[in-house]
């Protein structure tokens, strides 16, 4: 199992989806990343010999910030948000959504508004003590 940026690559999928097991990479990056490579993304990740894994994880980790820097820059950025009291950040510090969804009907789990479906009115007869 090839082991690009901390991540375990599937092996039986296409190393065009592969590389978007990695945080940060999604499908147009990862053509963009193969391109760059000189790799076709047709052909699975299994069939990758060392030399074009290495050339993957040197373009990857040259060029893109990925998995754990960038899960920090993220939250460094939600931090600031909150710090400097926008109302994004405000958002963010009560858990709602930031970027105007509307509340009213939806985001109920959000918001702690759970509501149960409920099954027939019929309660089970009680069972002997």
């Amino acid at each position: 199992m090839p082991r690009i940026a901390g991540v375990n690559i599937p092996e039986n999928k296409q190393i065009e989806i592969a590389l978007t097991y990695i945080y940060g990479i999604g499908r147009s990056l990862s053509r963009k990343i193969l391109k760059e490579a000189e790799i076709d993304p047709q052909r699975k990740a299994s069939d990758l010999n060392s030399e074009e894994i290495s050339k993957l994880k040197d373009i990857i980790e040259k060029k893109y910030k990925v998995e754990g820097a960038l899960r920090r820059e993220i939250m460094a950025n939600i931090k600031r948000l909150r710090e400097i009291g926008s109302w994004r950040g405000f958002r963010h510090i009560r858990g709602l959504p930031v970027r105007g969804q509307r509340t009213r009907t939806n985001t109920r789990t959000v918001r702690g508004n759970v509501r149960k479906t409920v099954g027939s009115g019929r309660k089970p007869p009680p069972g002997p003590t």
